[in-house]
């Protein structure tokens, strides 16, 4: 959207292996957004992601989150706290849940119990079980405020044994790792403020990264974590993914094009276009050209305005994401709840393009304007879903 044809006369993908580096050249022609002619190279196209080559990429698999060494900093928790989410993340890792996993009980803890394990009046002193404070409800107790039915007051006491309970409850919930994490916490805690979870979900991940070497930042692919290889459908641990496996081929504000508020990822006509993260659809509709008309079922041109077919989508923490040109009708409406990876409708070229590809954008704080447009390429390469590189 309002940028230059982009000709990729030569593109190269790479695929590190362990310390192996090999490169493939694809050559291809590219017709991308409109404006003043250019050519790009690309480092890293995305290309097939379900190569099993991909399965060599790994992140320290075997790295484990350490309950007896010095603690990260964090303004939000002190020491012992953040002992309890490393408790929590090595129930997780002994239970082979996958990292996603690790941020949904962590938040949930955060908000249950701000990572305190947390007595009541219901604890009888003989029992002298160790607690950083008391909680509100008067039968809750523990990490997660397990109420009596999840087991007895010293089990519940117990942080490992609060946090495998939460995790056998979780990885029953259906898609658990593509559905937002309230509804996921929801489900295992049956909160009377279920929305409260939201607010975690970024510091969680942090912390994740922060214990068990960036784990918040890796997808797993037949049980193997895998750096920065979010992309279709598979979901980081973060919540986040990859919106379909394209390079970048126009970047974010260039010198060439400063009014370009987002990227443009290769990508063929009708290829699938997959939600970020989980979230509300806000817009899914024709955007008016310069002229005012709507006429979105056709490829588009250089300077004819608008965006053609698109979405934008609301997630946690006031973030929205736009996708640009599609072929035709989103496959989503307004006030539609979506998962991460969910196809939500197909590349094309509708609106103000000369060629087939998907314009992306990631906006923060709600503002859906160019004013809260931020660059998605280290938004997306920090939540474990890059979007490729481009010369």
């Amino acid at each position: 959207m309002n940028g230059e044809p982009a000709v990729a006369a030569g593109v190269r993908r790479k695929l590190r292996v362990g310390v192996l580096a090999t490169a493939v050249t694809v050559a291809l022609a590219l017709l991308c957004c409109v404006g003043g002619a250019g050519a790009f190279f690309l480092t890293e196209l995305g290309g097939d992601r379900d190569d099993p080559e991909l399965a060599a990429l790994t992140c320290d698999p075997a790295y484990r989150v350490n309950l007896t060494g010095d603690m990260p900093r964090f303004a939000e928790y002190g020491e012992a706290q953040l002992r309890n989410a490393a408790v929590i993340i090595k129930v997780g890792q002994d239970m082979k849940v996958p990292a996603r996993g690790w941020v949904i009980a962590l938040a949930t803890a955060m908000q249950e119990s701000a990572l305190r394990n947390l007595a009541n009046s219901t604890v009888p002193a003989s029992l002298a079980l160790p607690h950083e404070g008391v909680g509100a409800d008067h039968d809750s107790l523990g990490l997660f405020q397990q109420r009596p039915g999840w087991g007895s007051v010293e089990q519940r006491m117990t942080p490992s044994y609060t946090a495998r309970k939460f995790y056998q409850k979780m990885v029953k919930v259906p898609n658990w790792q593509q559905r937002p994490l309230t509804v996921v916490a929801q489900r295992v805690q049956v909160s009377a403020f279920p929305d409260a979870y939201a607010k975690h979900e970024e510091l969680a991940g942090r912390i994740v990264d922060a214990l068990a070497g960036g784990a918040a930042r890796t997808v797993e692919i037949a049980g193997r974590a895998v750096c920065d290889a979010a992309a279709g459908a598979r979901i980081a641990a973060s919540g986040w993914t990859a919106p379909l496996p394209g390079g970048v081929v126009s970047g974010f504000r260039t010198a060439a094009r400063p009014s370009h508020d987002g990227v443009d990822l290769a990508a063929e006509k009708r290829t699938p276009i997959h939600a970020a993260s989980a979230g509300r659809v806000l817009v899914a509709r024709c955007d008016p050209d310069r002229s005012g008309r709507r006429d979105c079922d056709r490829d588009g041109w250089p300077n004819k305005g608008g965006c053609g077919w698109f979405v934008d989508i609301l997630h946690a923490g006031g973030f929205i994401t736009r996708y640009c040109h599609m072929i035709e009708r989103p496959r989503v409406t307004p006030g539609q709840a979506v998962e991460a990876g969910e196809v939500i409708g197909l590349s094309g070229s509708s609106g103000n393009s000369s060629g087939p590809h998907l314009h992306f954008e990631v906006h923060n704080s709600g503002d859906r304007s160019s004013r809260g447009a931020e660059d998605p390429l280290p938004f997306m390469r920090k939540r474990g879903a890059p979007l490729g590189k481009s010369e």
